[in-house]
């Protein structure tokens, strides 16, 4: 399978199927692997719009225009009005990918098996959270119990999402609950990968400094030093060069 972009709703990270690298021809094609946006997050929050056409204008004898004095709706007084989304109305997936800690805590209070439940893409809270880069709910949900090790539909974790999104304290803390640092999605990629992917210099240090694979391909072929040198990250290839080095240095 094609290293190629899934486009998520999504935490919705990716929230989170993730793309690395294609290659066309002499034309490399980049694409991107994002956690959940704002379009992903199971957050529904959106500025209300007015389906209430605009003011109507008449014509005069002079063919000159003039306001209506047609009432509309609006100005009636019967225009329906919609309510905005209440935290009440949240789930506990779209609070802890807000990061309010509170409100995640009050519905666990209420029911504690939300604190493992799956939502339709296979996200937990804890994902959303990591997803986000709301690194004190990942914390809190963690306290409470949350299982850092689940996997989602298309075998997405909570550490490659926090990879690509570059929360760097984040990665930290799943690798200290023992997380597996070479866990790989549905196309190939890894933690590292995607964090190489997106630039991110501190994440690619956490890892390999945790002993991430250097030598895992993703489908589409690309080990991480390979990817580097694609998309021109010379920062990146410089701190994989250097961990090279360092691994195969003799021993004093």
């Amino acid at each position: 399978m094609s290293f190629t972009e899934r486009n998520s709703a999504q935490i919705g990270v990716r929230v989170a199927g993730c793309a690395i690298m294609e290659a066309r021809g002499d034309e490399e094609v980049a694409d991107d692997i994002r956690p959940p946006n704002a379009r992903d997050c199971p957050s529904e929050s959106r500025d209300e719009r007015s389906d209430e056409p605009p003011e109507q204008l008449d014509v005069d004898e002079e063919g000159s225009f003039v306001h209506s004095t047609t009432l509309t709706n609006k100005q009636r007084g019967n225009e329906v009005t919609v309510r905005p989304a209440t935290l009440d109305s949240l789930s506990i997936h779209q609070l802890a990918a807000q990061g309010d800690i509170s409100q995640v805590a009050a519905h666990l209070t209420k029911d504690g098996s939300l604190l493992s439940q799956q939502d339709e893409r296979g996200f937990t809270p804890l994902m959303w959270a990591a997803a986000f880069g709301e690194k004190a709910a990942l914390d809190f949900l963690l306290e409470k119990g949350a299982d850092p090790k689940t996997i989602a539909r298309e075998r997405e974790s909570a550490l490659t999402l926090a990879s690509s999104g570059g929360y760097v304290d984040i990665v930290e803390s799943l690798l200290r609950h023992g997380v597996d640092i070479d866990t790989y999605d549905w196309n190939g990629g890894t933690p590292l990968l995607y964090a190489v992917r997106g630039n991110h210099i501190k994440c690619v240090e956490a890892l390999l400094a945790k002993g991430a694979d250097m030598t895992i391909e993703s489908d589409s072929g690309y080990t991480p030093m390979a990817l580097a040198v694609a998309l021109g990250h010379k920062k990146i290839q410089k701190v994989l060069e250097d961990h090279i080095l360092k691994l195969y240095k003799p021993p004093t």
